[in-house]
């Protein structure tokens, strides 16, 4: 375990070619952008905290399962499905990860807005499946993430965060420009299953069947009952693979990394005031597009 001591300095924004980032997810870029893609990859694409741990989950059992005989069954999530552009000191890159993963598919998340995603994944066809949750759940979620998180930026008070997410000023840019161009980006290129983390929620029996449809797999009843029962919040917060316990620049006791898992948390964060200002900016920001969200289900 990392002592205090070692932990990396907490990052600050910076303006990178239009989009908030922080050098965690920059200092390797060109390697990043010259990534190869097989045909086979499947990128898992989502802004932050909008479901990336449970799609990953749900994908890796699908396709390698859990079976005691298997060596991956004990290996952190994080390690089996690398994080494209992280790149902290001390530690190995994303990129790296994602060039000595021995599986076929590889399966790789990222959380590049659209056209930050290196062009070999469009050139070889890869399949990408995008996960996105309601604006309001987003926010509250990504704010205790940056409380337990050292290698985000010092989130500050709630409602200087909320402002700050209204404004864009976010790590992997704006959520409205996050979302909508990934949406656009679906209408052109087929192989982008998008889907949402409330329809997950609701239903993650039927959300798993088309998740299989969109990847051309037909596991048995059985199997699909097994990865759901997996895959509940619950059990992934107990599971050590899952629950980035293991991982040193996170303070759980802080905040555990996975929080609540539901929706419409976001009313017990917003004052009546925040949710009249952030419901009149979000109107204005998303009136351009057909894309739309549930805050409660």
């Amino acid at each position: 375990m990392t002592s205090q001591m070692e932990l990396p300095p907490r990052p600050t924004l910076f303006d990178f070619h239009g989009v908030s980032m922080t050098r965690y997810f920059t200092d390797n870029w060109d390697n990043i952008q010259h990534f190869e893609a097989r045909p086979d990859d499947i990128l898992i694409a989502t802004y932050p905290k909008a479901g990336t741990t449970w799609v990953s989950y749900i994908l890796d059992l699908l396709y390698f399962g859990d079976t005691v005989s298997n060596s991956r069954s004990s290996v952190p999530l994080h390690e089996k499905i690398p994080f494209l552009e992280i790149c902290v000191p001390h530690r190995p890159t994303g990129k790296d990860l994602a060039d000595q993963l021995p599986t076929s598919p590889r399966l790789i998340k990222t959380h590049l807005p659209v056209q930050f995603v290196p062009k070999s994944f469009w050139e070889q066809r890869s399949r990408i499946v995008y996960v996105a949750r309601n604006a309001k759940d987003s926010a509250v979620s990504y704010f205790h993430f940056g409380r337990m998180n050292h290698i985000q930026p010092e989130p500050g008070e709630w409602s200087c965060f909320l402002q700050n997410f209204m404004q864009e000023k976010m790590v992997f840019g704006s959520w409205y420009q996050h979302v909508t161009a990934w949406w656009e980006k679906k209408q052109t290129y087929s192989n982008i299953h998008y889907m949402f983390y409330e329809d997950l929620i609701e239903d993650s029996r039927k959300e798993i069947n088309r998740l299989c449809s969109f990847l051309g797999l037909s596991p048995t009843a059985q199997q699909r009952e097994h990865v759901r029962s997996k895959v509940t919040f619950e059990t992934m917060k107990e599971n050590k693979i899952t629950n980035y316990s293991t991982v040193p620049t996170m303070n759980h006791s802080v905040c555990p990394f996975m929080r609540k898992g539901t929706v419409g948390d976001w009313k017990n964060h917003f004052t009546v005031s925040q949710n009249e200002q952030f419901d009149e900016d979000y109107k204005n920001k998303m009136k351009n597009t057909a894309l739309f969200f549930r805050t409660e289900i």
